[in-house]
């Protein structure tokens, strides 16, 4: 029997059960797959030596997200999210098992890895619009900020303490590993599977061409949006610092694997105590603002650590980053999904989600080319100027994001999903 609806007027995540079920489901698969993804690199280069393997790892992981984007967000808008996200993660569960199996046998390889991670890969990109598009319909309008928040902190801190926690037990074994990953996403199919989601029956629309590009169309005519959405683009491409760490740790600031370790940690820091701040703090006033302060913060944090030669400031400067780029993901994210319609929340996230996937694929590339042609740090500066520069170009072509007040939009956007508060 369902619990009476909870007033209104509560500002608590934690009573809102069903988003509590969704959170600890997300918590529970992004460990998994933090863990798992430490555990293949290794047990794959332990097998072949191959680093043209480990190359390969990414490429699966790549060409599903890219690919299928488009149709898993018309099928986000098509059928039940729930649904698609527990069908996602049971085909995710049932490879890495397999996996498991197989490894604790012995009788796995190369081609059985690679394999898998298609499967993993493919199940990912499938439910990953649908995740997206979920969490607006389980808490009220004003708590979203609030939600995207928290999920950030989330995968932050798995980030951070997923693949030290893999590479703990992988001394166990990648047979242990895979297991305690199996777990935990069986554990996130089992929360999924008791969520409380409730959906308006959508409008069935055949998959044509003109349904699958919805979205691009949607976004291209919303102004705010279309901001929203190439600001984070042009940011990511330009301020992809953090993919020349090796070079900076070895070469500028004469430190060693903790020294790496420590440069790669300290975004993903900057990011989790950022997220438990808004989490507790609404933004009410001056979004707009806000955000191009923050991607501007970004763009300044990354010169800042261009041309440090200190390991101390590097540190504060990443940290700094993490932190500003938690603030505008937040803003972005929030406002991408409140002038987003219900009925359009999967294939918007699905376009949103090939505009990252590219934007970081493409980051990491633009910065190795700089660095080859101007050095480490010439083309963190370049990327950090550049990045400061995009900002101001935005406010003059996207005057009404600069001026946006409040996150949720003063025209009505039609939602056909309601609340649910149970679980």
């Amino acid at each position: 029997m369902s619990s009476p609806a909870l007033p209104a007027s509560t500002d608590s995540l934690f009573h809102h059960r069903a988003y509590v079920a969704f959170w600890f489901a997300r918590v529970s698969s992004s460990f998994g797959f933090q863990m798992l993804a430490v555990a293949v690199g290794w047990q794959i280069y332990s097998l072949t030596g191959s680093a043209l393997d480990l190359g390969l790892i990414g490429l699966v992981q790549f060409f599903p997200s890219v690919l299928l984007a488009l149709p898993a967000g018309h099928i986000a808008d098509q059928f039940e999210r729930r649904r698609i996200v527990l069908f996602g993660q049971i085909a995710e569960w049932t490879a890495i098992t397999l996996l498991a199996i197989l490894t604790l046998l012995h009788a796995i390889n190369e081609t059985g890895i690679l394999a898998l991670m298609l499967v993993i890969s493919t199940a990912k990109a499938i439910e990953s619009p649908s995740m997206q598009s979920m969490v607006p319909a389980l808490v009220p309008p004003r708590l979203l900020p609030r939600a995207m928040a928290v999920n950030g902190s989330a995968l932050q801190a798995a980030m951070i303490m997923g693949p030290a926690l893999g590479g703990l037990l992988y001394i166990a074994g990648p047979g242990v590993v895979y297991t305690v990953s199996a777990v935990l996403y069986l554990i996130a199919a089992t929360m999924m599977g008791q969520l409380r989601y409730e959906q308006a029956p959508p409008k069935r629309e055949p998959a044509t061409l003109k349904t699958l590009f919805a979205g691009v169309h949607f976004i291209r005519e919303r102004k705010d949006i279309l901001g929203v959405i190439s600001l984070d683009l042009f940011a990511v491409l330009l301020g992809g610092a953090t993919a020349l760490l090796p070079i900076f740790a070895k070469d500028i600031l004469h430190t060693g694997p903790w020294g790496l370790g420590l440069l790669r940690a300290a975004p993903a820091v900057g990011a989790l105590l950022m997220s438990f701040w808004l989490a507790k703090h609404s933004m009410q006033r001056g979004v707009g603002a806000i955000m191009f302060a923050s991607v501007a913060g970004f763009g300044a944090a990354t010169v800042i650590f261009a041309l440090s030669t200190v390991l101390w400031l590097s540190l504060i400067a990443l940290f700094a980053l993490g932190a500003f780029d938690m603030v505008s993901m937040v803003i972005r994210g929030s406002l991408v999904q409140l002038d987003t319609p219900d009925a359009m929340r999967g294939r918007v996230s699905a376009v949103n989600g090939i505009f990252i996937n590219t934007s970081n694929q493409l980051g990491e590339f633009e910065s190795g080319l700089l660095a080859a042609w101007l050095g480490a740090v010439g083309a963190s500066v370049v990327g950090g100027v550049g990045t400061l520069v995009v900002v101001g170009l935005w406010m003059v072509m996207f005057p009404s994001l600069r001026r946006r007040q409040r996150l949720q939009s003063d025209e009505p956007v039609v939602e056909s999903a309601t609340v649910s508060q149970t679980a």
